[in-house]
């Protein structure tokens, strides 16, 4: 038998399926489905002995686990379908061939036709996922309205300032 490992439906593959944390979900979905379910028999059992609402609860209580049976395949069929964790190598690679993971205080990338990777050409180096940011912090520095000025329209030039002396910043990065 020549499988390829890390496919989906292998031994190889169910075997990120029997993790602790999967055991868990495995536990938690037959707990849930089958206090649902009971939960359902119980509201017919009322609705028959005349509680009207109970008709309601009655089909709710199966939908809930249907709905749980649900999440529970679509992250059984997301992990098969992902990437292996570095402790299974996929198709025979070791995981000290992949690709170092970029560090989040790296700094960014230069503008196109900026920088020193302009005149050197490509770098094989360079890191082929996004870089994540920290937000821009910096201290609030608080000005008294001028000679007449309106308070909120010195906020708000205080604001545009900040905007482009920070020109990565976010709004929500504002410190005011």
């Amino acid at each position: 038998m020549s499988e390829s490992p890390g496919r989906p439906g292998t031994l190889v593959a169910m075997k990120r399926l029997w993790t602790p944390a999967w055991i868990f979900r495995h536990v938690a979905m037959v707990v849930l489905v089958v206090g649902f379910c009971a939960l359902g028999w119980w509201q017919i059992s009322r609705a028959a002995a005349g509680n009207t609402l109970s008709w309601a609860y009655a089909v709710e209580w199966p939908i809930f686990a249907a709905f749980v049976v649900f999440v529970w395949w679509r992250e059984l069929r997301h992990t098969l379908r992902g990437e292996p964790t570095p402790d299974e190598p996929a198709g025979g690679t070791a995981p000290s061939d992949q690709p170092a993971a970029v560090p989040a205080t790296a700094p960014l990338p230069a503008a196109p036709g900026t920088g020193p990777t302009a005149t050197a050409g490509t770098s094989s180096t360079a890191p082929t996922t996004p870089v994540v940011r920290r937000p821009v912090r910096v201290a609030r520095a608080t000005v008294p309205a001028g000679d007449g000025e309106d308070a909120d329209l010195t906020e708000y030039n205080r604001y545009l300032t900040w905007l482009n002396a920070n020109p990565g910043a976010r709004p929500g990065d504002y410190p005011g």
